[in-house]
């Protein structure tokens, strides 16, 4: 976890949600079958800019990288680790986001099977999450494309409810902690540990569903038909 996640609100609905004055860049077409690399919506603030809405690439590829392949392997961040690691440590103290998904995937060992299930809530899930701008050496320093904009979403230990599904979910940021993760003031990494740590325990529904979400060449409000 987390490897595929559904993502169909508008950038109006988004907006409102999160109290994002700003959206940059292209919206990704709605997804219920979201995978990495793919361009995601994040919400993030910057200094003393407006929080805004921004597309970005699922897979953090750090400043130092030679070249994007890190981007697949760094989909997930551990939570517990996100300040000492060096892909997340800078990230943690100054890049802080939040993923919006209508909810995620995870696939059960069941008898020598993976069976895939579906975990949401009521509403939109603000998973936690980094994001980090690369200059992509290639290209001229004046290339529009220069900076590579990417993200993680951090990963906690699963509760008991959900242990028996995976062994890591999502850190979903409560509403009333969303603006004390977004903030761009606090960048010690000591405090932001705290923060991390103080994050309660999502509650989550979980349900299966078809195999057919498997492919991410499927995609489509029937991959979340839960299965009989």
């Amino acid at each position: 976890m987390c490897g595929r996640y559904a993502s169909t609100r508008s950038d109006d609905d988004l907006s409102s949600i999160f109290d994002a004055a700003v959206a940059l860049g292209e919206a990704p077409e709605p997804s219920y079958n979201v995978a990495p690399t793919d361009p995601v919506r994040i919400v993030l603030e910057r200094g003393e800019e407006a929080r805004q809405l921004r597309t970005v690439r699922w897979g953090l590829i750090p400043s130092w990288a030679r070249d994007r392949k890190i981007a697949s392997r760094l989909i997930n961040a551990r939570s517990e680790t996100i300040t000492e690691k060096p892909a997340f440590r800078k990230a943690a103290a100054k890049r802080r986001c939040l993923v919006p998904a209508d909810g995620y995937y995870e696939w059960e060992k069941r008898e020598g099977k993976k069976v895939p299930h579906f975990l949401h809530t009521d509403g939109v899930l603000a998973m936690a999450g980094l994001y980090e701008l690369w200059p992509d050496p290639e290209l001229a320093d004046d290339d529009p494309g220069k900076w590579v904009w990417t993200t993680t979403v951090l990963t906690t230990t699963a509760t008991d409810e959900l242990g028996h599904i995976h062994d890591r979910s999502p850190v979903v940021v409560p509403a009333d902690m969303r603006d004390a993760w977004l903030d761009p003031a606090l960048t010690d990494l000591g405090a932001v540990a705290d923060l991390v740590q103080s994050i309660p325990e999502p509650h989550l529904s979980p349900y299966e569903v078809s195999t057919a979400v498997n492919s991410v060449r499927n995609n489509g409000p029937q991959l979340l038909e839960p299965v009989a």
